[in-house]
């Protein structure tokens, strides 16, 4: 079993994927997890799977999009492990096939995205600080490559490149006011995850996963997709004391994506 390190996080969208990986590491370093996702049965096997090793993990279902539901889940981590010290916004939507600006429901299907992608960051950023403007913390709010280059669609790519600069904005703002809090973005490259597989369906001309993985394979230098380890462990840094100094960053884990 993990010796405790007093910290206590936030992972939404644990259920699979990064997030599932992420909550997992930051138990593993000896975090107590605090495991939301949407999907409430998701979340409560995330959060079994860390206590069964002995870990502190706590599931909650919660809608990112709700203001009200913010509230409850840092009411909950405070009451079962303490204050909050790092909040990891990672719920998220891929929008793939969905906001094609010139067809019809293009606006909508840009607001649904923007709501999950960037609005609930928005909304999970300002309640951790907040709650932790006295006690210092840290955000790590995770974006993709596609905010950082054009390719996945509008919407996406808008939401994505809108993290990275509230996290910079974040970084300012708490640093002029003199709060103790670290804001941070990351960028994932591919994770070969089922929210990647699943896009397959809104392609034209891939038809199956395996297509899928050798025409994403091909983009990425390192000669491989990326685990969702891959990402938890560079999040898991940024939430870490050996941090300290890094704020208003944008941490690129995409295995060589944007270098080509």
């Amino acid at each position: 079993m993990t010796e405790s390190n007093n910290k206590v996080a936030i992972v939404t969208g644990g259920g699979s994927g990064i997030g599932e990986a992420t909550a997992e590491v930051l138990a593993q370093t000896g975090s107590s997890v605090v495991v939301t996702d949407i999907d409430a049965a998701a979340a409560e096997q995330t959060a079994q799977i860390i206590q069964q090793r002995g870990q502190r993990a706590l599931s909650m279902e919660q809608d990112v999009r709700s203001r009200e539901q913010w509230d409850d889940v840092f009411a909950a981590a405070k009451e079962h492990f303490g204050p909050v010290t790092g909040l990891v916004n990672n719920a998220g939507v891929s929008g793939a096939g969905r906001d094609r600006l010139e067809e019809e429901g293009g606006l909508e299907a840009w607001q649904s995205i923007m709501s999950i992608n960037l609005d609930a960051v928005h909304l999970g950023c300002r309640k951790a600080i907040q709650e932790m403007k006295l006690t210092g913390g840290s955000i790590v709010n995770i974006s993709s490559v596609m905010g950082l280059v054009g390719g996945a669609g509008p919407a996406y790519n808008a939401s994505k490149g809108g993290v990275r600069l509230l996290s910079k904005s974040i970084a300012v703002h708490c640093g002029k006011m003199g709060y103790s809090i670290r804001c941070n973005s990351v960028h994932p490259g591919y994770i070969w995850t089922p929210m990647v597989r699943n896009i397959v369906e809104n392609m034209e001309d891939v038809d199956t996963e395996e297509e899928l993985h050798e025409m994403l394979l091909a983009l990425h230098p390192v000669g491989r997709l990326g685990h969702p380890d891959d990402i938890a462990n560079g999040v898991n840094f940024l939430l870490s004391d050996q941090a300290s100094f890094v704020t208003g960053s944008e941490l690129v884990i995409d295995g060589g994506y944007t270098s080509v």
